[in-house]
């Protein structure tokens, strides 16, 4: 179910991508002298539209599955080692609705998770940090995409805010990707019978 929502939720990305690049094909000329057509910006108007409710829901529908998995690693975890947690299982899922601190709380409730699932063992913590840093850059891209693209009056704005949502999407793949192979090795370490030998 994990996998399925993170994999909608990578398609809506995939799907804005195509969107960003049809906005920058639909201009015409260059430069100071780039315009765009009615038609064509009405009907990019609306397809932008449809991309963002498609992100909306496939976004929430995702959140909605990774909280309650992360929960419940972190209620696992805490069991392995109950001492090993700065704060209770309720901030794995209340720290992502804090603002600003939903940018390192779920970070810190993760790197604590796959600490107690080395069980002492050395092991790499890159699968962690790369799904968190395409998540946290995704997210802070995007909502500075989505504000410069409600701000923009000129078509070389809006095409510059598309350009950083560009990105956004890609980084969201990329995270989307990264926390499928997270999520597959931490639940591995997790559980009874998993071992951090995998990682080695």
């Amino acid at each position: 179910m994990l996998h399925a929502t993170l994999t909608a939720a990578a398609a809506g990305d995939v799907v804005s991508l195509y969107a960003g690049f049809r906005a920058h094909s639909a201009v015409e000329g260059d430069g100071e002298f780039a315009f765009i057509s009615e038609d064509r910006w009405a009907a990019l108007t609306t397809m932008f539209a449809r991309v963002e409710q498609l992100q909306l829901m496939t976004v929430l529908a995702c959140a909605a599955v990774f909280i309650m998995w992360f929960h419940r690693i972190r209620l696992r975890a805490g069991m392995l080692a109950p001492t090993g947690f700065r704060w209770g299982p309720g901030w794995a899922i209340g720290g992502w609705f804090v603002p600003l601190a939903c940018l390192w709380m779920p970070y810190r409730i993760a790197n604590e998770a796959w600490t107690v699932g080395l069980r002492g063992a050395k092991g790499p913590f890159w699968p962690l940090n790369l799904w968190w840093a395409s998540f946290a850059g995704s997210l802070l891209l995007g909502r500075y995409a989505s504000v410069s693209h409600r701000r923009a009056e000129e078509l070389g704005a809006f095409l510059d805010a598309v350009s950083v949502g560009m990105v956004a999407d890609a980084l969201s793949v990329v995270a989307a990707g990264a926390a499928m192979f997270f999520a597959a090795r931490l639940t591995l370490m997790l559980d009874n019978d998993g071992a951090p030998a995998a990682l080695r």
